[in-house]
């Protein structure tokens, strides 16, 4: 079994950084089509860039459980990796920000594989040890499936707080 989890959890890497970056330029690829608004990247805001880690990595998550049925704490470390890494977003973006108050793009993808790699590293040490505290696989679950569903209803009702706002026009939301 410990062999089998680094593959796995390269390829959630590379299947996280392939299609996230493709859910940065779909949303305007299709023609601002709505339908595909709730899981690509409708503008730049941080919100958006944490969308692209999730989506890949819910999925991902949700194929992997299929073969790591004889985990009881597997929800559990996916819920603790895709938080880290939904952290580290706005964590690392807002803090160079405040101190070198520029956005350069290419710092703004670096963050994002920073991310994505951060999440499957800190996965793959939970995998590898003998078992986390996990108090619910079922409230782990739930929990990613809430997630789901505020990028989903946050796309159309989107909060007038920071985070969620395009940094060039001011925008919210679609």
């Amino acid at each position: 079994m410990k062999r089998s989890i680094v593959p796995w959890q390269i390829w959630g890497f590379a299947v996280t950084s392939l299609f996230g970056t493709l859910l940065h330029f779909l949303y305007d690829w299709l023609g601002e089509a709505t339908w595909i608004a709730p899981f690509s990247s409708i503008n730049e805001s941080t919100w958006e860039h944490m969308k692209l880690l999730f989506w890949p990595t819910f999925i991902f998550a949700i194929i992997q459980s299929f073969f790591f049925k004889e985990r009881t704490d597997f929800w559990c470390i996916k819920l603790r990796g895709i938080l880290l890494g939904l952290l580290l977003i706005p964590v690392i973006f807002y803090t160079y920000n405040g101190a070198i108050a520029k956005s350069p793009d290419w710092l703004n993808i670096t963050i994002f594989f920073i991310s994505a790699a951060a999440v499957f590293i800190y996965e793959s040490r939970l995998l590898t040890s003998k078992k986390i505290f996990c108090s619910s696989q079922k409230w782990a679950l739930i929990s990613l499936c809430t997630l789901a569903l505020l990028f989903i209803i946050f796309t159309f009702k989107t909060p007038s707080i920071g985070i969620f706002r395009d940094p060039i026009p001011g925008k919210l939301g679609v």
